[in-house]
């Protein structure tokens, strides 16, 4: 089954309940509690791009679940920086694995990347948890990186490559 389309301009209110949901937010660095409906129809317009392609993860009906992105697409060093989220509603269902699994297959088949990489917050264990689970493999730690609501947070950096993304089960 494709998890995955092309973001479209119906996606925007469903975009808005995570940006607006402060228990999936609060482990990103950018707030998006003030974003509007009309900045996330700017976000969807311009969300496939040659640096930039971000699309919608899908349920069976095709309703917007979350978004899968490659960002900063390097074509030099073959490299783009991988990001998810997902609605409340779509956790613990499979859905970000799904995704994640054919979002690595279009980096390393399709755009023929050599390696997809992410940072997460050290203290996001389920995340960190769920990378791993997708054959990303821990490559350091930035300590201090990031300040967040008055405090500084470490930042885990984790990549895989062409050649070893087996997601486990």
């Amino acid at each position: 089954m494709k998890y995955l389309r092309k973001l479209e301009n119906n996606d925007a209110s469903n975009m808005l309940e995570w940006m607006h949901d402060p228990n999936v937010n609060c482990n990103f660095r950018v707030d998006f509690s003030k974003m509007t409906l009309d900045d996330v129809k700017d976000f969807i317009q311009n969300s496939l791009d040659e640096k930039n392609q971000h699309f919608a993860i899908v349920d069976e009906k095709n309703e917007y679940m979350g978004t899968i992105s490659l960002k900063n697409i390097n074509r030099t060093d073959n490299n783009a920086e991988y990001a998810i989220v997902t609605r409340a509603v779509a956790h613990g269902k499979g859905f970000a694995l799904e995704a994640t699994k054919e979002i690595l297959n279009y980096a390393f088949n399709e755009l023929k990347l050599h390696k997809v990489y992410l940072n997460v917050l050290e203290e996001n264990i389920r995340a960190n948890k769920f990378y791993e689970k997708c054959g990303f493999r821990f490559e350091g730690m930035s300590k201090e990186f990031l300040y967040i609501n008055g405090k500084y947070h470490n930042l885990n950096w984790y990549a895989v490559e062409d050649n070893c993304s087996k997601i486990t089960n």
